[in-house]
């Protein structure tokens, strides 16, 4: 090599250390064969802490940690180094001041033109930062996978973009019932129902998720079991920072008791509503049919009066037609009065099936010749405690209009069971838990819509032509169910048909009581004359009950409230009977009055008359020598009740 190159070389290698010289974010340095380390830059000593003065000279492995010098891994690096070409890899290195720092680490092998190793060129550069970022994105990953895997009331994992399950957590499994072996790899549609797998709901709901950013929804969702469950559902689209859509996060809770306390608050609030609604209803047709009995009271006793002074056939007649008018008159109250359960009743134990065997005949020709009637009945069923006359109105009732909504013929089911309404069971229907009866009636007519169903028991509602009914007889079922203790419920569908269900308080071990021997036989009127002192406020009912007490031969007192009968009965004059009438106004009913009068005059015999029923009276009831009777009351059964009054039978 002549002068001018030898000074080239010379020129060019001092620019390569130069250049090596400048670097600080690398430290670059030589080793010889032995790993004596040969040249230092600046690099080496910002991070590794030496100068140059106090390195050269020195073996490499003095960076190493003592647990990577007792694996003697700087003699495999550079044994690796040689054998391989290359030796590459990270881990911890010690500075001059003994703290450590990760460090990313190349060892290569410096050969000269025939192969000889010459040495080591070394490489390091200190990535602790990198390694501290990573290091904490690792730990915030673990906690986040042990807060995941620790949530067992919510389904949370991941799907790849076209669905499949790439992750599961302790509550996918609690919920779903799949173990991570079973269900990872699976697509996620598989918990859904065939009615949402018919409309493509899961791959709607990913689209909806990538294209609005989130997709949330309730529904039902299937179990590995197969069983369902009503289900929280949130999707969200998982995207790279570039964008692009690489998988879903999906949580799903169970709300399946939640819905279910939803639903059973809405039903306990719906049958508020409308037990309110009836109620309302019942005080003010139990107030109309109260004021008609009064009225009719007049009517009936008037003709009974003009009967007994009825001169010809032709006045016999009238007055007839016009007392059969009045009974029905009458019949209308008391189905006033059963809707507003306010009709007088007189329960006792029965078996309903032995009722509507008895009773069969009177529904197959209420039904006719196009209704195929058909009865379902276990041999045994428990006893109920009803007035029969009022349960077989109703099932008539029942009947009937299942026979009007089946105009060209059908069939007509009655079954007969015994049911135990359980705890949940009960607080739709307002009953306690225990034994019920079951009675339903079941059509296979047009239907009712739900606007139809939430109106059928209210009075005069109808849907039928106009003089084709009163619209009654619902009301008299739902005020004798009512009154009874029980609950009628209706389920209906426009073109198939409605079933009424009676449910009854039931008798575990009840007999059928003996019927009375003697029951509907009218007894003889026995007219005793005494003085009789009336309390009424309506005049036309003070009036013909004056005729009424003077055709049986009572002298008669009157008074038009209770300050006024206080007053009469305060004078001294003998009383034998005060008969007085329940509803009155300023402040005092017949009720109060009696109590008083009892004060004043202890022996006194005392008749109660209401239009209402003895059951919608005040609580305290009549004591001894004490009486009711209902409006429109007859002639003939004043003249018995006072003799029952007078002789104490």
């Amino acid at each position: 090599m002549n002068a001018v190159q030898a000074s080239g070389t010379t020129s060019q290698e001092g620019r390569f250390q130069l250049l090596v010289d400048a670097v600080t974010d690398y430290a670059i340095y030589m080793l010889d064969p032995t790993g004596i380390i040969a040249s230092w830059n600046s690099g080496a000593q910002r991070f590794k802490g030496y100068v140059e003065s106090e390195i050269l000279g020195e073996h490499f492995s003095r960076f190493y940690t003592d647990e990577d010098r007792a694996t003697e891994l700087p003699r495999r690096a550079l044994e690796t180094a040689v054998r391989e070409g290359k030796f590459e890899a990270e881990g911890w290195r010690v500075r001059k001041d003994g703290t450590h720092f990760w460090a990313h680490v190349v060892i290569d092998p410096i050969r000269d033109a025939r192969g000889n190793l010459l040495g080591f060129a070394k490489i390091t550069r200190d990535l602790s930062e990198r390694k501290k970022a990573q290091d904490a994105l690792k730990e915030s990953e673990e906690r986040f996978r042990l807060l995941v895997q620790g949530v067992t009331d919510y389904a949370i994992y991941m799907l790849d973009p076209t669905g499949h399950v790439t992750n599961w957590n302790a509550g996918a499994q609690r919920i779903k019932g799949y173990q991570p072996d079973e269900i990872l790899g699976q697509h996620f549609s598989r918990f859904y129902t065939q009615e949402d797998l018919a409309t493509e709901l899961p791959r709607r709901a990913l689209e909806t998720a990538a294209r609005e950013g989130k997709f949330e929804a309730e529904g039902w969702r299937i179990r590995k079991d197969g069983t369902r469950f009503w289900a929280s559902v949130v999707i969200d689209p998982i995207n790279n920072d570039q964008g692009e859509l690489i998988g879903f996060a999906k949580i799903t809770r169970d709300i399946t008791e939640r819905r279910n306390a939803q639903l059973a608050l809405e039903q306990a609030q719906a049958a508020l509503f409308q037990s309110q609604k009836m109620e309302a209803v019942g005080q003010l047709t139990g107030g109309i049919a109260h004021d008609f009995n009064n009225l009719l009271t007049v009517i009936v006793n008037n003709l009974d009066l003009l009967t007994r002074g009825a001169r010809d056939a032709r006045e016999t007649r009238l007055i007839e037609s016009a007392q059969r008018a009045a009974e029905r008159g009458a019949k209308l109250t008391q189905q006033l009065l059963a809707f507003s359960r306010r009709q007088p009743l007189q329960p006792s134990l029965h078996n309903p099936k032995k009722l509507i065997e008895g009773f069969e005949a009177v529904l197959r020709r209420a039904c006719g010749e196009m209704i195929k009637l058909q009865f379902s009945m276990p041999t045994r069923i428990r006893s109920v405690n009803v007035d029969a006359p009022q349960f077989e109105a109703a099932l008539l009732n029942l009947v009937v209009n299942a026979r009007d909504a089946m105009p060209e013929g059908g069939k007509l089911m009655i079954t007969v069971n015994n049911a135990v309404l359980k705890e949940h069971e009960a607080v739709s229907s307002g009953l306690r838990p225990g034994p019920y009866v079951s009675i339903s009636v079941r059509d296979t007519g047009h239907g009712m819509t739900p606007e139809v169903v939430s109106h059928i028991f209210e009075p005069f509602f109808t849907t039928k032509e106009v003089g084709k009914g009163t619209g009654l007889g619902l009301s008299q079922v739902y005020g004798f169910v009512n009154q009874s203790g029980g609950h009628v419920d209706v389920n209906s569908t426009p073109g198939e048909g409605t079933k009424f269900t009676m449910l009854l308080p039931a008798q575990e071990d009840g007999e059928d009581a003996p019927e009375e021997q003697n029951a509907g036989v009218a007894r003889p009127a026995k007219e005793t004359a005494g003085t009789v002192l009336i309390v009424e406020d309506e005049p036309a009912v003070l009036e013909v009950a004056s005729d009424i007490f003077d055709s049986l031969g009572y002298d008669v007192l009157t008074a038009s409230d209770a300050n006024e009968a206080i007053e009469v009965l305060g004078r001294d004059v003998h009383i034998d009977v005060m008969f007085s009438d329940v509803v009155m106004p300023n402040g005092m009913n017949g009720v109060e009055l009696s109590r008083k009068a009892r004060e004043l005059r202890p022996t006194m015999k005392i008749l109660l008359a209401s239009g209402y029923p003895m059951s919608a009276l005040p609580s305290e009831g009549l004591g001894e020598g004490m009486s009711f009777i209902s409006k429109p009351y007859r002639w003939a059964e004043l003249s018995d009740k006072l003799r029952s009054l007078r002789t104490g039978s």
